[in-house]
């Protein structure tokens, strides 16, 4: 029997959910929220509001003390502290945004075109014609710009001029998840997982494959159950890597030497983080579920928010947090998943992965508000 797809991922991304189908579906209602004693406050640092992200999932960038954050009509903004330092209107339909290493702010349109901003004015530096459609931030280091194209190619761009340096490309399966996430950058190395649940580790220097790791492998009779994407994007602690797929697997290896530490069935859409003691995932049905990072079991598994459309989980310090649908914000304690705050930043979702930011986080909602929180107890 065919799995049902995750309703979630049909609103969190532009109209078709695979590339190579359309699916249609009405999304069921998100469960009540659940009352509990607060053992913490989320407290607004500031606000902030850059416009609208339309059909895309727009990811905001933190280097520092400094927010970027675009939205779909084309600007293009800097805040710190909640003071917006520039805003500058690319003239163009934006559909992914914001990488940025504290010296460019990138973005890329409906065109293809990647536009690199000077961090800290805002002026354009230049403007490269990738001519692939991209949903994910790009990823800047080692001197180079990572793009992931909407077809999982990754081109590599100088970041002093755009030109290009580089393509990889591989054979992917015939469906994949219409994804939003992006590729880390470590040690002149770029990680990014791929369909049928690969992590692959691509050279900065000239775009070789240096090694992959399979999360999981396809399974199923037909095209359909045999999707098993890698969520998000991979996670890294001292010498592993983790990660989880869609239809399949959560994962963490020896990147040493390759070999797996442990693997659990599972199936996410949103992804993981990590940190030196947990692995902390959501799953297809919005369940959150906290891992030993060094063997898999389970610690604890928060249950109580089906249907709510939860973005990636993030750690930050004693707290788990995750947007939702419905532009709520929960906090978690991250050694037993009990309800600790919760705060409203938006009534529209956030879908966006939310960012560390100095000693709390930031999230983006689909609306185009930016709001900086601080987990006080």
């Amino acid at each position: 029997m065919i799995r049902s797809m995750p309703r979630m991922l049909l609103l969190a991304v532009a109209p078709a959910l695979l590339a190579g189908c359309s699916l249609f579906s009405s999304a069921p209602q998100p469960a009540d929220l659940v009352k509990f004693t607060p053992s913490a406050e989320l407290h607004v640092a500031w606000r902030a509001s850059v416009g609208d992200g339309k059909d895309y999932v727009f990811q905001p960038a933190v280097v520092g003390e400094s927010v970027f954050a675009a939205g779909a009509d084309g600007y293009v903004a800097r805040f710190e502290q909640g003071k917006r330092l520039w805003r500058v209107n690319t003239k163009s339909r934006l559909t992914a945004g914001v990488g940025s290493d504290g010296n460019l702010a990138l973005v890329v349109n409906e065109t293809g075109q990647v536009i690199a901003l000077d961090a800290e004015t805002g002026e354009e530096r230049w403007r490269a014609n990738a001519g692939v459609e991209v949903l994910a931030p790009p990823a800047i280091g080692g001197g180079v710009v990572v793009l992931r194209a909407s077809d999982h190619r990754l081109i590599g761009l100088e970041a002093e001029n755009g030109q290009q340096r580089w393509l990889y490309q591989r054979s992917t399966p015939p469906l994949a998840l219409r994804s939003h996430a992006g590729v880390f950058i470590v040690d002149e190395v770029a990680l990014v997982g791929f369909p049928g649940g690969k992590i692959v580790a691509v050279s900065l220097e000239n775009g070789g494959n240096l090694w992959e790791l399979n999360v999981t492998r396809p399974r199923g009779a037909t095209e359909l159950e045999r999707v098993a994407d890698v969520a998000g994007t991979p996670v890294i602690g001292r010498s592993e890597v983790c990660a989880v797929t869609y239809q399949g697997r959560a994962a963490c290896f020896d990147v040493s030497n390759g070999n797996a530490l442990w693997a659990r069935d599972f199936s996410s859409h949103v992804g993981m983080d990590r940190d030196a003691r947990f692995a902390v995932i959501v799953d297809e049905r919005d369940s959150i579920q906290a891992l030993d990072v060094y063997n898999g079991a389970t610690t604890w598994r928060q249950d109580a928010l089906p249907r709510r459309r939860l973005s990636r989980p993030l750690i930050v310090g004693d707290y788990v947090v995750a947007g939702d649908g419905e532009g709520y914000v929960h906090a978690f304690n991250r050694e037993d998943g009990v309800f600790a705050a919760r705060a409203r930043a938006d009534s529209s979702a956030i879908a966006a992965d939310p960012r560390i930011w100095a000693d709390g986080f930031v999230v983006q909602s689909r609306d185009g508000k930016i709001v900086a929180y601080e987990v006080r107890r």
